[in-house]
């Protein structure tokens, strides 16, 4: 049995390797103007720079899961490190377009590959309840955080050196995971390669999901009607339907049908899927009102959004638990769905010409109902996980998070966009325009996180108790699912 320190050492490990790729999704966000600048992207081809990560990230995590069961989570979670690292050092050192779109493809790869066995490690590391949900508050922490440190040292990184230090920053950062997770994480040896990889279903998986989130990250440049997009989409819901035909046929299935009986992970990450697409009209479209219609630097912009990160971090790490374990989980999920729809409802409300104090910073301290939310979710989306599985659930739970982050990006910024043509067209100035179709955003967001609140409501059912979660002393013990 791995003692109390090895076991939290092994938390840092994996905490620190999601920082690196939450920050490297968000840090390269500030740097993109001067990345075209010294490069010479033309401005489609710079949307590639996030495209070229995002595309392989979310269509290899279910894959990589289900590969972590099988070789060992640990040596998927060093392998995917060491090939993100390697990846940074080649996109600092880029010279052209594009070599640094292909060491973006190579850092999504990476990514997908550590990122789809952390929770899986983390509840086998952590079974008593208790402790597992502390872990889970560090964990979700930390994934909260890195979003808006990310857009403050992108914007120092920048200003100070140049914008090859911010991939170049993840080399120590790489070198010091890998060594620290051979020595601190729990070996596994997996269940083997025989037990069935499915290559059928996995292609058709991975497939589907990389002609999908392509599809999806499109429909900007080329709307949703058109030949193109219904082409592609039709596509990716053909190779998705193929799969799900698989997964009900075949001897060896990637994902197990035993997988999605459970109410409550089947639930969760529904709940996750309209969660995350909402809060993309927070991270990402409230920095462009900030920047576009206050004014402000990108600096300026990831100061202002630290309140966000500091109250989510916060209310995950002090104040999730004990509420969890004082009133269940359900009802602090549905507590913290609560305080994200107010937090999206004001925004909704913002006027051109909005002051921070009043007008923003409510919003951030509100935000904090993500603090909330995030663990729970991530405790019910691992809830159906035997020890066989986790590799594969935690996959999940990541791949239906980067589905919402996409389709939340399509959705609202092409709905914002238009908003702001026809409002440019009815003669409105840039800034009122802009402000209108961030306001439509918002407000789509918190519909989103309505739908969210009533599936939650639904679906999702209290984990029962178990007499050996009851302590004996008048401390409450957090109630979180464990694995069956």
């Amino acid at each position: 049995m791995t003692d109390t320190r090895s076991r939290w050492l092994a938390l840092a490990v994996i905490a620190t390797g999601l920082l690196m790729t939450i920050l490297d999704g968000s840090i390269v966000t500030v740097a993109m103007p001067a990345i075209q600048d010294d490069l010479g992207f033309s401005p489609g081809g710079l949307t590639w720079v996030i495209n070229a990560y995002l595309i392989a990230f979310g269509s290899l995590l279910l894959l990589a899961g289900r590969l972590g069961d099988l070789v060992g989570r640990k040596r998927m979670f060093i392998a995917g490190t060491a090939a993100f690292t390697a990846a940074s050092v080649l996109a600092g050192a880029a010279t052209s377009p594009t070599l640094l779109i292909v060491a973006r493809f190579a850092q999504g790869v990476g990514s997908a590959m550590a990122a789809a066995v952390s929770l899986g490690i983390l509840v086998t590391l952590f079974t008593e309840p208790r402790e597992r949900a502390k872990a889970i508050g560090v964990f979700s922490f930390t994934g909260a955080a890195g979003a808006s440190i990310g857009q403050v040292l992108g914007g120092v990184l920048t200003d100070v050196l140049n914008w090859h230090w911010i991939f170049l920053i993840n080399l120590p950062i790489g070198l010091a995971t890998i060594v620290l997770g051979a020595w601190t994480l729990p070996g596994d040896r997996g269940v083997g390669l025989r037990a069935g990889a499915d290559a059928i279903g996995a292609f058709l998986v991975t497939a589907g999901l990389m002609v999908g989130i392509y599809t999806v990250v499109k429909v900007e440049e080329h709307g949703w009607a058109s030949a193109r997009t219904l082409a592609t989409g039709a596509l990716a819901a053909g190779l998705l339907a193929g799969f799900a035909i698989r997964q009900a046929t075949a001897k060896n299935p990637l994902i197990p049908p035993r997988v999605l009986r459970s109410r409550n992970v089947f639930g969760a990450n529904l709940v996750q899927v309209l969660t995350i697409a909402a809060m993309f009209a927070f991270q990402i479209v409230v920095a462009l009102y900030m920047q576009r219609v206050l004014g402000y630097s990108a600096l300026s912009t990831g100061l202002a959004m630290l309140p966000a990160a500091v109250s989510i971090g916060a209310v995950s790490l002090v104040v999730s638990a004990r509420l969890s374990s004082r009133y269940g989980e359900r009802r602090v999920l549905l507590a913290g769905l609560a305080l994200l729809i107010g937090a999206l409802g004001l925004l909704a409300r913002l006027p051109v010409h909005a002051n921070y104090v009043t007008d923003l910073l409510p919003v951030m301290l509100l935000i904090a109902g993500g603090g909330l939310v995030l663990p729970v979710l991530a405790s019910l989306g691992m809830s159906g996980a035997s020890g066989d599985d986790a590799g594969l659930v935690s996959g999940l739970f990541n791949t239906t998070q980067q589905i919402g982050g996409a389709v939340g990006v399509a959705v609202l910024s092409t709905l914002a966009a238009s908003r702001t043509g026809d409002l440019l067209g009815g003669g409105a100035g840039e800034a009122a325009a802009l402000a209108g179709g961030y306001r439509l955003a918002f407000t789509i967001g918190a519909g989103l996180l309505v739908a969210a609140f009533v599936a939650a409501f639904l679906l999702l059912r209290e984990p029962p108790r178990r007499p050996s979660d009851v302590p004996a002393s008048s401390e409450p013990t957090i109630v979180v699912a464990t694995a069956q």
